[in-house]
């Protein structure tokens, strides 16, 4: 339970309601731990009498109704506890999943690249669910059934002291420790299977994901048989671990049970050598009942705060992972516009401790000046580019822009004054518009227009079923490569950052669609210091600089006129494309 305790702070808006659900279920566990059997023990010898019958009807039917009250009382008392604590149980997943989605956004690129997509979403729906249930079960439970206890042991004592029957009294309750072996043993074995459980659950959301996100490449080669056997397994695997959490959670009850009616049948006995009645030993039975009934649930709830701490365990590993790229203490004083000047100074960085993937790179890169990436794959280009905006952080050296340190910067101000455009570009399922908007939250509807037509994308936007308010589907489904490249320039248009990262904007469009990407960018990087990752020598002739990267360094820099006949790396891989063209 203490693992949890923290989590309890999600509950501090709805204080009301849970006060009030509490206290619903106090009603509702001394109502039938106590108020059953004294109803019984006290009304039932005045109706079966050894005697005449002599009680008049009304008196009867009045005694009868106490019985159908009680359950009346704990029903509604019952209800509004379920009720009460489910408003909180829901205000806590809500909570819950908004500080985990919320811890997502501050985590750094580098975290997506060692976890899957599929397993973190998991961890967001279902595992928050699991421990919004232990949490309000718990809640509930840990009022409820002990009142109950408390309720049924204090009637068991009054009988005891009435009846001279305190060893009735004991023996009763002394099964009641027995029953703590298939609590203690049942709870092991789930805790072993329940972190498999949520694991898998994981495994599945990550096939899933991958399956939809790659729909046509899974049809492009045929691996639709494939994909399904290897979720079919997966499930398979799932389906083996639930069995064996269901087989010892339903174990729990019957074993209690059984434990339960050896109490039941040494209480028989000692009543009969007591010549107990059977209007007193009826209600011993009720109060003995009212006790095994809460056992069996707090046992249950053990297997419960067991799936609950497997569960908490993978949301832990994402709300206590450190985040490594925040805001300075004291953050540098910056204009609202920066002029670009790009500065490397000895820039280092890794991955993976050990595996370099930069090393003691410098560069000087002037405002204004559009810098073309050169050099074979894996070389470090794109790690170059992204330690800009602190997409990544470097691991030794110095980024700076206009002499200041990227690292002394607010990132809302750094990330404002860059643009980037990447190879393939992501569209949220929304409207043409608000995906534009993504560009600059509070650009007014003339903005976003104007920076479509500067993109070549207006043309096309019109032509659409709603214009620009139609939904471009998923990742921009339902619109060509073109498209989504033009949008991606519109919303760079918007932006109108001093500095521009180009993620080889154009390597995988159609000439049509290349010659108006090739259009816009002229007039995108204007004034602007431009970084351009590039696979395509056409797009890069033109290019102020050229810095070629070898192996995680910056082997030469240069324009291509300098670089061709100086740099035997450029000029093969520029001969090589060259002579395939």
């Amino acid at each position: 339970m203490k693992r949890f305790l923290p989590y309890l702070k999600y509950m501090r808006g709805r204080r009301t309601y849970l006060v009030l659900a509490l206290l619903c279920g106090a009603i509702s566990g001394l109502v039938f731990g106590r108020g059953l059997p004294v109803v019984i023990n006290e009304v039932f010898p005045r109706i079966f009498t050894d005697g005449p019958r002599t009680l008049p009807a009304l008196q009867v039917v009045g005694y009868a109704m106490l019985i159908p009250l009680i359950f009346f009382v704990r029903a509604l008392a019952g209800f509004l506890n379920n009720y009460l604590m489910s408003h909180c149980g829901i205000g806590v997943l809500e909570a819950l999943r908004v500080d985990l989605y919320r811890k997502l956004q501050s985590l750094p690129l580098s975290y997506f690249g060692k976890n899957r997509s599929g397993d973190l979403l998991s961890r967001l729906t279902a595992d928050t669910l699991v421990v919004q249930q232990t949490i309000t079960t718990s809640a509930s439970d840990l009022v409820i059934q002990p009142l109950t206890l408390l309720g049924a042991f204090s009637f068991l004592a009054t009988i005891a002291l009435r009846h001279n029957g305190v060893a009735l009294f004991l023996g009763s309750l002394a099964i009641i420790p027995v029953c703590v072996f298939p609590v203690r043993f049942v709870g092991k074995k789930i805790v072993k299977r329940a972190d498999e459980n949520q694991r898998l659950l994981g495994d599945i959301s990550d096939l899933a994901n991958q399956n939809l996100m790659g729909a046509r490449e899974v049809r492009a080669f045929g691996l639709e048989e494939k994909e399904v056997d290897t979720f079919q397994r997966t499930t398979r695997r799932l389906f083996r671990v639930q069995m064996k959490v269901v087989k010892y959670s339903q174990m729990l009850s019957p074993a209690i049970e059984f434990i339960a009616s050896l109490g039941i049948a040494f209480s028989l006995y000692y009543a009969y050598r007591a010549e107990i009645s059977l209007a007193v030993f009826t209600s011993i039975l009720t109060a003995l009942f009212a006790c095994y009934e809460p056992v069996k649930k707090l046992g249950a709830l053990h297997g419960q705060f067991a799936r609950g701490a497997a569960s908490l365990n993978r949301i832990e590993e994402i709300l206590l992972e450190p985040v490594t790229i925040t805001d300075p203490p004291k953050p540098a004083a910056i204009p609202a516009r920066l002029r670009g000047d790009l500065t490397f100074d000895r820039v280092g960085f890794a991955y993976q401790p050990g595996e370099p993937v930069l090393r003691h790179v410098t560069a000087a890169i002037p405002a204004g000046t559009v810098c073309a990436l050169v050099g074979p794959s894996g070389a470090g280009k794109t790690t170059f580019a992204n330690l800009v905006p602190r997409f990544y952080e470097a691991t030794s050296g110095r980024v700076a822009i206009d002499g200041i340190d990227v690292r002394a910067m607010r990132l809302a101000d750094l990330r404002r004054n860059i643009a980037v455009v990447s190879q393939d570009p992501v569209l949220f399922n929304d409207t043409v518009y608000q995906n534009l908007l993504v560009g600059r939250a509070g650009a007014t509807p003339e903005e976003v227009m104007a920076a479509a037509v500067d993109a070549y994308a207006d043309d096309f936007i019109r032509t659409l079923p709603q214009g620009y308010e139609t939904i471009v589907g998923e990742r921009g489904a339902l619109l060509s490569g073109g498209q989504k490249q033009r949008l991606a320039l519109a919303r760079a248009f918007l932006r109108n950052a001093p500095i521009l990262i180009l993620d080889e904007a154009t390597s995988a469009l159609d000439s049509q669609s290349e010659q108006f990407v090739q259009e816009a960018l002229r007039k995108l990087v204007v004034g602007k210091t431009v970084l351009i990752i590039a696979h395509r020598f056409s797009t890069i002739r033109d290019a102020s600089m050229i810095l070629v990267f070898e192996r995680g360094e910056i082997i030469a820099t240069g324009t291509h006129g300098e670089l061709y006949p100086s740099n035997a790396l450029y000029r093969s891989l520029y001969d090589r494309q060259y002579l395939s063209a």
